[in-house]
């Protein structure tokens, strides 16, 4: 993890997977409840417009990604119950041992730098989860 001095971390992974599966499981906003324990909980369900609907652990949010691509791009948008969007950057890079994934936290307005380390602990535990079901 390397952290900067506005508190921003970013989180990767390696995983031994084809960049283009990595990239398609995790642009499924379905399957975000197997491995994003950070944001879907027990449900995520389409309400129109690429817009999702995530049972998570700070309530219920709506989650929507950037639209499909050839560059491995997964950067998404989440709202908040109390209305605040958070942009999260995420990319699934191709990587000599298939794919490495690259998630940013970022620290928002409010937040002391233990909680983006909290943040960036909850990434990295997401992260490694993806990891084993994609070379499950």
């Amino acid at each position: 993890m390397a952290d900067t001095d506005a508190g921003t971390r970013h989180v990767s992974r390696l995983i031994a997977r084809p960049w283009r599966e990595v990239y398609e499981y995790a642009a499924d906003p379905r399957n975000l409840v197997h491995w994003a324990s950070g944001l879907a909980t027990a449900t995520v369900t389409p309400v129109g417009d690429g817009t999702w609907l995530a049972s998570s652990p700070f309530g219920e949010v709506t989650v929507r990604f950037t639209e499909p691509n050839d560059l491995g791009v997964l950067d998404h948008t989440v709202r908040m119950p109390d209305g605040t969007e958070v942009l999260n950057p995420m990319r699934a890079l191709p990587h000599a041992v298939g794919t490495e994934v690259l998630f940013t936290v970022r620290r928002r307005e409010g937040m002391s730098q233990e909680e983006v380390a909290a943040d960036a602990g909850t990434v990295a535990g997401d992260l490694e989860t993806l990891r084993g079901i994609c070379e499950g």
